[in-house]
């Protein structure tokens, strides 16, 4: 058993099957065949991309989460340092 043939879990064409469909595209496409395959390997070509960009938002994404989580967390100045001054002043009237 091929690997092809286990990937896609089904029937895949042999040699006899893809002569068929070349001479199917022949008779369907004729001259315009070689300008179809262009377009066909331009939206191939453009699918990796879009693949290649995805992938590389991911991994920014995740590098970036990783620096953030390495990060020590920092106090904000904006906010004031808690007090236990009333507990302190609670304590010494006891």
């Amino acid at each position: 058993m091929n690997a092809l043939h286990s990937t896609l879990g089904f029937w895949t064409p042999g040699p006899f099957e893809w002569v068929v469909i070349g001479i199917v595209a022949v008779l369907l496409f004729g001259k315009r065949l070689p300008e179809v395959g262009h377009q066909l390997g331009k939206g191939f070509v453009e699918f990796k991309k879009g693949l290649k960009g995805a992938k590389d938002e991911l991994e920014d994404a995740v590098k970036t989460a990783e620096e953030e989580a390495e990060k020590p967390e920092e106090p904000s100045e904006e906010e004031e340092p808690s007090s236990t001054a009333p507990y302190d002043e609670e304590e010494d009237k006891a």
